[in-house]
């Protein structure tokens, strides 16, 4: 009688259904890179308009945000905080998790429901040639996973490779910094700056670019099976709003409960 009481009080306890603190994680991943590596140190860091602005949406809708760098620890932006960034970093901790961001080898990818790269040229630099968090990315995504992407974020996962040998932007629509505006910009030299240019690479690796030259509206979200990108900076909170919804979509907005022990 006493072990039967035993097991229903624990088949009562597992079976409470998933709350807010049962969300799965989101990653953020970020560049430790602060300049170009010229004379002129031209600005690499990571761009916080991009950033903050979806990790408040993140949080405000119960996720639990990690971020996550080449080397790990801090992680450098650019830009003033203002609005919804003042407000995160000041409420919401947003520094505190983007400094001590984790190296690849702490990630575990079982952990994470989607992983958001946002904008400026860092990412290009360290996150697009680092085997170790391209894997991740692709074991993410091949769990079911969402991949989100603002600006010249798509440029940190152009070259993620899945376990077929295919790239994970082969066929699928995908928006990111056009190199028609890279080539206007002073900002790395008009690209000469630069490892690679992100459409460029984009069409090498089989993607499908949506930019200036193909959208009604260069506010808008684009969304292709898992891959949810914009090459418009106040757009990137709209992606991860849309990532969420791709989410609660597919059950995996939540981790497994576990079952009673036997």
């Amino acid at each position: 009688m006493k072990n039967l009481l035993i097991a229903l009080i624990l088949l009562a306890f597992f079976s409470v259904p998933a709350q807010s603190n049962d969300l799965k994680k989101i990653l953020i991943i970020a560049s430790n890179v602060e300049d170009m590596g010229d004379p002129d140190k031209h600005d690499a860091r990571n761009n916080l308009w991009e950033y903050a602005p979806p990790y408040h949406v993140f949080v405000s809708h119960g996720y639990d945000v990690e971020f996550a760098s080449p080397s790990g620890d801090v992680v450098p932006f650019m830009m003033e905080p203002v609005g919804i960034s003042s407000y995160t970093i000041k409420y919401e901790g947003f520094l505190e998790r983007a400094n001590s961001s984790l190296a690849p080898d702490q990630i575990k990818p079982d952990e994470y429901a989607a992983v958001f790269i946002g904008g400026g040229y860092g990412t290009l630099f360290d996150v697009a040639s680092n085997k170790k968090l391209l894997n991740v990315m692709a074991a993410i995504y091949e769990k079911g996973g969402v991949i989100g992407s603002s600006g010249h974020g798509a440029g940190g996962f152009a070259n993620v490779k899945l376990s077929s040998g295919k790239f994970l932007v082969e066929g699928k629509q995908v928006a990111g910094f056009p190199d028609s505006t890279e080539k206007e910009k002073s900002w790395a030299k008009q690209g000469s700056l630069l490892p690679f240019f992100v459409e460029k690479q984009l069409r090498k690796n089989g993607a499908r670019i949506i930019n200036k030259d193909n959208i009604a509206d260069k506010h808008d979200v684009i969304i292709d099976g898992r891959i949810v990108s914009t090459m418009f900076l106040p757009s990137a909170a709209l992606v991860a709003k849309e990532m969420i919804i791709l989410l609660e979509k597919s059950g995996k907005s939540k981790k497994p409960i576990p079952s009673a022990p036997i």
